[in-house]
């Protein structure tokens, strides 16, 4: 078993660098939302506790006994079966949770595509490093007099760092390509 008192792995700066990054952006992104916005991200975090269900359940079957009761007692019932009211107000309900919902998922994908920039940007530039590795590997092979020269053709065309526009046209191209094949 792991003693208690030991300390954490030390992080590399890089990585420690990017998590205060992403932390950042998490936190920047709650800084900009409006006041409005923060509102409906908590009302709907509510909506989504299993507390609120168990609220919601007791409320509707307290509303349903009471008016089946009531009638039993020979007492008119305030909503009668098939019980319209609460029928409108579960309708009503929705309605605004569904509002409540899209508001919040809309503003989670500002976020997500936010991330899914950084991520391509990183993948971009780590491919283009990898590129400049590969290419130092080469010239540190090829000036070696230790290594038989050679042709390494697919170390040369992996040294070319990869074109970011002819990767996405080929991409749509690819993708149209695929479409058109009848299934």
């Amino acid at each position: 078993m792991a003693d208690a008192k030991e300390t954490p792995p030390v992080l590399p700066p890089h990585i420690a660098e990017s998590i205060k990054a992403i932390a950042r952006l998490h936190g920047e992104h709650h800084q900009n939302a409006s006041t409005f916005q923060r509102t409906v991200d908590r009302t709907t975090a509510l909506l989504a506790s299993p507390r609120f269900v168990g609220i919601l359940s007791i409320a509707v079957f307290g509303w349903i006994g009471l008016n089946l009761l009531t009638a039993v007692f020979g007492y008119r019932s305030v909503d009668p079966p098939p019980f319209p009211w609460l029928v409108g107000a579960i309708s009503l309900g929705s309605l605004y949770l569904v509002v409540l919902i899209l508001a919040t998922q809309r503003r989670e994908d500002q976020l997500a595509q936010l991330r899914e920039q950084v991520t391509l940007e990183l993948v971009l530039l780590c491919e283009q490093k990898m590129a400049k590795v590969i290419q130092l590997l080469e010239e540190s092979r090829q000036d070696n007099p230790l290594l038989r020269d050679r042709v390494d053709s697919e170390a040369s065309a992996m040294a070319q760092p990869a074109d970011a526009q002819s990767m996405i046209r080929l991409i749509k191209e690819t993708h149209a390509e695929a479409e058109q094949i009848p299934e």
